[in-house]
């Protein structure tokens, strides 16, 4: 996790935003406490900003009041330049953005990424058959996220009444979405608890319609290129011991903390 699922989203995303190198070290801190605002929600408790988000709102306020002064070739400057129906976004826009960026463009792929090795040590035959043969690594990336899906479900609320298999929804309920739950629905999928690439790409481990993720073609290009450096430096992964192995401890996204791993380097 500390030498590659974390760091790799946390450069890219930074690189995205125009943050300078020297702070990749903060997005990672600030990531971690706006999901621990999801443990405080998933035990009922009042949700409070830790310093860290407040320190994470001070410095992308500043960041982006000094984009409206001098713009530079990052999105954050796009963000400030860009007009929707003739107007700008408000300050309060773009700093949502840039939250929303910081933490789904590195916690999801981070989660994606350990899930797929974890998922190659528990089937050691997958290593061979994706290192033979580079293009079933995206359909393998695909069950990856549909089998564990880096976010398990969705906060929504209802517009309308709504019926839903015989249940009732009243206009303005609060709703959990499990998406988690619904990539491995029988009814969808033959076989859903079984983990196979060769079924059809199909999963809403990205969300859909108006709410799919902006970042998923990046996201799968992250984990495919990763998996690709990976399968040809070396031979096999390993986890040596999953009592050492420790799950991100909230029910709003799947994934690892910890994860030591050995990888078998190819003989040359």
């Amino acid at each position: 996790m500390e030498r590659l699922t974390t760091p790799l989203p946390v450069i890219v995303i930074a690189e995205l935003l125009g943050v300078p190198s020297s702070e990749r070290a903060r997005f990672k801190e600030w990531s971690d406490a706006t999901i621990s605002g999801s443990r405080q929600l998933d035990a009922g408790e009042e949700l409070t900003f830790s310093d860290a988000q407040r320190e994470m709102v001070k410095y992308f306020s500043k960041m982006i009041a000094g984009r409206v002064e001098a713009p530079k070739d990052d999105l954050i400057s796009g963000l400030v330049d860009a007009k929707v129906d003739g107007e700008s976004l408000s300050q309060i826009d773009i700093l949502g953005f840039c939250i929303l960026l910081l933490v789904a463009g590195n916690e999801t792929t981070t989660n994606l990424l350990s899930n797929a090795l974890y998922t190659l040590h528990e089937r050691p035959a997958l290593w061979d058959e994706l290192a033979e043969d580079k293009g079933l690594i995206p359909p393998f990336i695909e069950e990856v996220l549909r089998f564990r899906s880096p976010v398990q479900h969705m906060y929504r609320t209802s517009k309308h009444e709504v019926q839903l298999s015989g249940v009732t929804i009243p206009a303005g309920s609060h709703l959990v979405a499990w998406i988690g739950s619904a990539n491995r629905d029988e009814k969808v999928y033959e076989g859903a608890e079984k983990f196979q690439i060769h079924r059809p790409a199909r999963n809403i481990a990205f969300g859909h319609g108006i709410h799919y993720c902006l970042g998923a073609p990046l996201a799968r290009l992250e984990a495919k290129i990763a998996l690709e450096a990976l399968l040809a430096r070396y031979a096999s992964v390993q986890i040596p011991s999953l009592a050492d192995c420790k799950p991100v401890p909230t029910r709003l996204v799947y994934g690892f903390q910890t994860m030591p791993t050995r990888l078998e380097s190819r003989r040359r």
